[in-house]
């Protein structure tokens, strides 16, 4: 049985674009895959083995993603949930989604070594969040409830802060004075989606404020830019990701609201289901922010071996951005 998430229950293939004799082609998304964040992650636990020795210890799943985790713990990474279990005066990694200030000084009374890989994206919007509850706003977080980043951030002022998990769970708002509110939100949302949900928030909240610069990240946005374009012209999409990658998931919903007749999510090429590509002409495919490129290319060559070998990009962005790695593995870096 296919892992694969099928996001696309209920809709109907009503006309397949182009004729039945139309020459099969993939649309490949660009930019896909890893974002500047991902990267500096990945490279910081890789750097650390080779720093440290293994084992090193990663609190969470240092991406979201199945085939970079399982890697690097074939390579000596241990994967905890939370500091406490890790051996006292450990390295210990903490991943990419960012985490509260609770759990710094957890590891601290441990007398852990920490390397902290959270995404300067995410770091930016602890910062805000810092910044408005200092200044006694109350703190409309938008996000998905139990995740890792919405989590850390949440920590950075717990009695300010008040998750909203989408437009639906605006009317169970409240505020103490609806003059100091603001909106922050998760890096990894739908942009279509915070919008909705901001304009259901101003709508009971008029005087509500947008914070200092847009919280949802460029590489997010910019893999939905593209998934957008390519979209209306695909019988089918496959976005290459894992299950609990927030904005892989987007990218599929994504497909589907921008016309794309099918989608669906597969971590490996193995996953894709032959059955997917009857009747199909045009395939587009793309990847979340956290897959290596390596398994993008291996569903392309699954689909090359049913007709598909004909690939055309679609650029939408260039994107050029790299973050240093944290200050103690700089000088591994040489």
């Amino acid at each position: 049985m296919s892992s694969a998430i099928p996001l696309n229950v209920g809709i109907t293939r009503s006309a397949v674009s182009g004729a039945a004799d139309s020459p099969k082609r993939v649309l490949l998304a660009e930019p896909r895959g890893y974002c500047a964040g991902v990267d500096r992650a990945v490279e910081t636990v890789e750097k650390a083995l080779e720093k440290h020795g293994a084992p090193i210890y990663v609190r969470k799943e240092i991406v979201h993603n199945r085939h970079v985790v399982e890697t690097l713990r074939e390579r000596g990474v241990i994967f905890v949930d939370e500091t406490d279990e890790v051996p006292e005066g450990s390295v210990v990694v903490f991943s990419a989604h960012g985490v509260s200030p609770m759990v710094h000084s957890s590891a601290a009374a441990r007398s852990l070594h920490t390397i902290d890989a959270t995404c300067p994206l995410v770091t930016k919007v602890h910062q805000e969040a810092k910044r408005f509850a200092r200044d006694d706003f109350d703190i409309l977080l938008i996000g998905h409830e139990g995740h890792e980043e919405v989590e850390g951030t949440a920590g950075e002022a717990p009695e300010h802060v008040q998750l909203v998990d989408g437009p639906d769970a605006v009317d169970g708002v409240t505020v103490r004075d609806e003059s100091k509110v603001i909106w922050l939100s998760q890096t990894t949302l739908s942009v279509d989606e915070t919008m909705e949900t901001v304009q259901r928030l101003r709508e009971r909240f008029p005087s509500l404020q947008d914070p200092p610069s847009d919280d949802i990240c460029y590489a997010t946005q910019n893999r939905q830019t593209a998934v957008k374009a390519m979209a209306p012209e695909c019988d089918l999409v496959i976005v290459v990701g894992s299950r609990n990658s927030s904005n892989s998931v987007r990218l599929v919903e994504v497909a589907l609201g921008a016309g794309a007749k099918a989608a669906y999510l597969v971590d490996y090429a193995r996953e894709v289901d032959p059955a997917w590509l009857e009747g199909v002409r045009t395939i587009g495919i793309t990847s979340g922010a956290s897959v290596p490129e390596i398994l993008v290319e291996g569903v392309l060559e699954l689909l090359a071996e049913h007709g598909f070998g004909d690939v055309q990009p679609v650029t939408t962005a260039n994107e050029t951005l790299v973050f240093s790695l944290p200050r103690e593995l700089r000088a591994a870096r040489a």
